[in-house]
């Protein structure tokens, strides 16, 4: 059975996933910052999902992702899905500073310690949840749109680093659009809005097609290829 961690399944995208692993067989290693919350999937097989509280911006967290390791036997796939995002129009300092931290100091705390540990063990699999807001600069979420950005690059970074080394670890980066789970729960009308479940089954279809990249889904496939082709004298004038 293969042993998967997952960080962030305590709601959304990440509990849907984790739902589809148990149903493979897969034996669950799951983490999120309220251990309560992943009761839910525990019950499901009690025997095959092991919990742990994990918040990705504590010093500890690398520490409590090899403890969930250990417990579990071993890792062969980690997926993060773990992120924080809001509209931010004012630019409010706390909300920029948070969604940094989060995104990025956390992101790369727990991307990092996995790529270490199957650096060690000689391979694997890195899965992360990033977005199409890396694509370009979103006026409304500044902090967001970057650090998601930020997210793809290193991705790809460690992936150009994994085969120089000759490591066996494969990479993949999903992109989903607007998703309709907790992170946009603001009241605001999001267009093109994904159902949680139906992102899940891509998710995993491409992490079992080895897909480097995913973008969930065509029509945000279609609209990102789009924004790429703009340049930045158009873009800078659009009111998003």
């Amino acid at each position: 059975m293969k042993r998967v961690i997952i960080i962030g399944a305590s709601s959304g995208m990440g509990m849907e996933v984790a739902k589809l692993f148990l149903d493979e067989g897969c034996r669950l290693g799951v983490a999120a910052r309220r251990e309560d919350r992943l009761q839910a999937l525990k019950q499901l097989a009690p025997d095959r999902v092991e919990v742990q509280a994990i918040d990705v911006t504590a010093d500890d967290a690398t520490s409590r992702l090899r403890a969930l390791i250990d417990r579990l036997g071993g890792m062969d796939l980690f997926f993060y899905a773990s992120g924080i995002g809001k509209q931010n129009r004012t630019l409010t300092p706390d909300i920029e500073l948070n969604t940094v931290n989060t995104n990025g100091m956390g992101f790369t705390r727990m991307i990092g310690e996995a790529y270490r540990y199957f650096a060690e063990r000689g391979e694997g699999h890195i899965v992360a949840i990033t977005s199409i807001a890396g694509t370009k600069g979103l006026g409304p979420a500044p902090s967001y749109s970057a650090t998601k950005a930020f997210q793809n690059v290193y991705l790809q970074s460690l992936e150009q680093q994994a085969n120089a080394r000759n490591l066996k670890i494969r990479f993949t980066d999903i992109r989903p659009g607007f998703v309709d789970t907790d992170l946009l729960a603001d009241n605001i009308r999001y267009p093109m809005m994904l159902k949680p479940e139906k992102v899940a089954r891509q998710i995993v279809s491409a992490i079992h097609s080895h897909r480097h990249i995913k973008v969930i889904d065509w029509r945000y496939a279609v609209l990102t290829a789009l924004w790429r082709r703009l340049p930045r004298s158009l873009w800078r004038h659009l009111k998003l």
